[in-house]
């Protein structure tokens, strides 16, 4: 049985590499099938905590029409220098 490289990630073709170094071409086939045919089709939805608690902050001003974050949005950064505390917001433009 012989794989298509040209239809594998790089991550995917570096694995086969490394499995046919280490347990020669038949067993490495063989081990590379049974590891793909195991891994999901669908990739992981990952959450953001810091997105989330953000929009769980702004979310009190959905229904607000007075509150406008404009076209290009809003830069947050945690503040910096001695005695320093918060956030800061700076406007995109």
């Amino acid at each position: 049985m012989t794989i298509d490289q040209s239809t594998l990630t790089k991550g995917q073709v570096r694995k086969l590499n490394a499995l046919r170094k280490g347990l020669g071409n038949d067993i490495a086939e063989n081990a590379f099938g049974k590891w793909m045919k195991s891994q999901t089709k669908t990739p992981k939805d990952v959450r953001d905590p810091v997105a989330d608690a953000l929009v769980a902050a702004l979310d009190q001003f959905k229904d607000d029409k007075t509150f406008r974050l404009g076209t290009k949005g809003y830069v947050v950064k945690r503040s910096k220098g001695k005695g320093a505390s918060g956030f800061i917001a700076q406007k995109v433009t």
